[in-house]
C-alpha cells in the first residue's frame, strides 16, 4: 500500500508542464520521429505503439537470451525526471506486419533523473536486458523493442527498434561505443523501498 501511494504521489508530482523526447541509440531505432516541422512524422513520438514510425526491414541482430539497450533520454526540455520502461512485441498481426501488442515486459519501471529540465546530452545503457523465459524466442524470430518514456506532463512517448534474434556469437558484443552511462544521468527502479542509485556495471 505504501509503495502504491508513493507511486501515485510521484505521478501527480510529475504532472507538470514540459516536452521530452528520447532516442534509441542501440539497437538501431525505426527512425527520427522528433521532427517538429511539416515533415512526416511530425514529432509524433506520443503515438502508440512506435511514435508514428512504420516497421522497418533494416533489423538489428540481437541475442536470443537478451542484450544491450541504449537510449538518450533528454533531447527536449521538461526531462529533469521521467519514468521509463521497455517492452517487446513478437507477433506480426499489427500495423505493417509488426506486433499488434507490446505485451512482454523486458524492464521494470525505472525513474530517470537528468541534470536539468532543459535539453541535455547523455546516454544511459542497460547492457544485459534479459528476454523472459516464457517468451519462447529462437534464432531467426523477429521482434520489436518498445521504449516508453512518461514525461513530466504525464504523456507517454514511444520509440521502437526492430530486431531479429540471433545466437549470441553472431551478435557484436556491446562495448563502450554502443553501451555506456553518462555520469550526469541517474536512474533507479521505482518499486524499491530504500536503495542506493541503480548502477549497472559494464
Amino acid at each position: 500500500m505504501i509503495l502504491r501511494l508513493s507511486a501515485l504521489i510521484a505521478l501527480v508530482w510529475l504532472a507538470s508542464t514540459g516536452e521530452t523526447h528520447t532516442v534509441i541509440t542501440y539497437p538501431g531505432w525505426r527512425g527520427n520521429n522528433l521532427i517538429t516541422n511539416d515533415t512526416w512524422p511530425y514529432g509524433m513520438q506520443w503515438m502508440y505503439p512506435c511514435g508514428g514510425m512504420s516497421l522497418t526491414t533494416n533489423r538489428t541482430l540481437w541475442p536470443v537470451g537478451g542484450g544491450a539497450i541504449s537510449v538518450q533520454p533528454g533531447w527536449f526540455q521538461g526531462h529533469a525526471l521521467a519514468f521509463f520502461r521497455i517492452n517487446m512485441g513478437l507477433d506480426n498481426s499489427g500495423p505493417d506486419g509488426g506486433p499488434l501488442s507490446m505485451d512482454i515486459p523486458l524492464l521494470d519501471l525505472v525513474q530517470v533523473a537528468g541534470p536539468s529540465n532543459n535539453p541535455y546530452p547523455g546516454t544511459m545503457c542497460f547492457p544485459n536486458v534479459p528476454v523472459p523465459a516464457n517468451a519462447s524466442v529462437k534464432a531467426g524470430d523477429n521482434a520489436t523493442i518498445q521504449v516508453i518514456l512518461t514525461a513530466q506532463h504525464g504523456a507517454s512517448l514511444f520509440a521502437c527498434a526492430d530486431i531479429t534474434f540471433a545466437e549470441p556469437e553472431k551478435v557484436p558484443v556491446a562495448n563502450s561505443s554502443t553501451c555506456f552511462n553518462s555520469s550526469d544521468i541517474s536512474f533507479n527502479e521505482v518499486y524499491t523501498m530504500s536503495a542506493p542509485p541503480f548502477q549497472i556495471p559494464l
